[in-house]
């Protein structure tokens, strides 16, 4: 996969602070891009985790292997996922007005004036506006009340507008990968989709210190079967891509550009398809901080964690067959964008045809020794 700079990093990132992984003829190596270079951090940091733990992460020394000119290049550095030893978490349905809309959607079967009818009896039952209901409040408890005694409800809707957020395990450490990496849906899946994301990049201490993107593939037809399919849905071989970057928070990038991020998705299949949509981080329902907060309230992450913060994306849009809706097809190219964050960008393939994960915990403990990093 080849692209220029221009067509990877964020749009400002003369003035950002990046830092990532590149695949050396030693081994995988943290960097930082700086002064149109790319620094190999990896005597001061051996790994990501270790530099998010330094307080100014920017000023950490490096030995310069390149210019950011040759990134996505034939010639170019090969970059991973940019988290190492952070495990993966992930939230979901956390855009509580587009599961209550699809709801809606299912009960109105289609018939507009419908749907309006059975929205405008909700509000008259809890008293104020679908949207403006915050998860976990009283007026939330009223509108699943009111959504139960409608036949309406499901653990989906639990998640979206209850206490408790959603959040799981989206995949081991080390096993995601990173821009230009084939991306696996399992070859037993008929029915999936992207999943554009913002990423949160947390330290040890709980502070989020970046972002980054995602793709949380989605396997629409394992987890619709049962939301116990959570697990085989979500962590397949490839299943998780990271990257390019993370952005580190400082003055000219803030959690504030996170919740105002809007991320565009590009699907480009093989026979000319192609697919085009959009996550607002604006539309979300629990604040990126309460996501985090409610991912550190019982459990702790000395090396770390990566969170994905969910979508507003659900793709409708028919590919194949009226009716049929969208689903992955073997060399789709999919390409997540944000101003501010780049674009990561895959191309799909299925988890058993994807390169197999073989470099673990272990290989990457030995190959930092043999260098000398530990």
């Amino acid at each position: 996969m080849k692209a220029s700079p221009a067509e990877v990093l964020p749009v400002d990132h003369a003035k950002a602070i990046l830092v990532g992984r590149i695949l050396t003829e030693a081994g995988p190596s943290p960097v930082i891009l700086r002064g149109g270079r790319i620094l190999d951090v990896s005597a001061s940091a051996a790994t990501i985790s270790d530099l998010l733990d330094h307080a100014d992460p920017a000023a950490v020394a490096g030995v310069d292997i390149g210019a950011v000119s040759d990134i996505g290049s034939d010639d170019g550095p090969v970059l991973l996922a940019p988290i190492d030893l952070q495990c993966v978490k992930a939230c979901g349905v956390t855009f509580a007005l587009s599961a209550i809309e699809r709801v809606i959607e299912e009960r109105a079967r289609g018939d507009a004036d419908k749907a309006v009818a059975i929205r405008d009896d909700l509000e008259a039952r809890i008293g104020s506006g679908i949207r403006a209901v915050a998860p976990g409040t009283p007026e939330a408890a009223s509108l699943k009340a009111a959504l139960i005694e409608a036949g309406m409800w499901s653990q989906y809707l639990e998640v979206a507008i209850g206490p408790d957020a959603e959040v799981f395990t989206k995949a081991p450490v080390l096993s995601a990968v990173g821009w230009g990496a084939d991306i696996g849906v399992r070859s037993d899946s008929d029915w999936n989709n992207p999943e554009p994301e913002v990423v949160l990049i947390v330290d040890r201490h709980g502070t989020p210190r970046g972002a980054t993107l995602g793709n949380d593939v989605n396997l629409r037809d394992f987890e619709g079967r049962s939301a116990l399919l959570l697990g085989k849905a979500k962590d397949n071989n490839a299943s998780t891509a990271l990257g390019p970057f993370i952005r580190l928070f400082d003055d000219g990038f803030t959690m504030d550009d996170v919740r105002a991020a809007e991320i565009d998705l590009v699907i480009d299949g093989p026979e000319g398809y192609r697919l085009e949509g959009t996550n607002k981080m604006s539309q979300i329902s629990r604040d990126p901080t309460e996501l985090v907060r409610q991912a550190l309230s019982e459990h702790q992450y000395p090396d770390g964690f990566a969170l994905f913060l969910g979508t507003l994306f659900a793709p409708i849009q028919d590919r194949d067959h009226p009716g049929r809706g969208f689903t992955h097809k073997d060399g789709d190219l999919v390409r997540i964008a944000s101003p501010k964050l780049g674009t990561l960008a895959n191309r799909v393939t299925t988890s058993k045809a994807a390169p197999p994960w073989t470099f673990g915990i272990r290989e990457l403990m030995r190959n930092l020794a043999g260098r000398g990093l530990l």
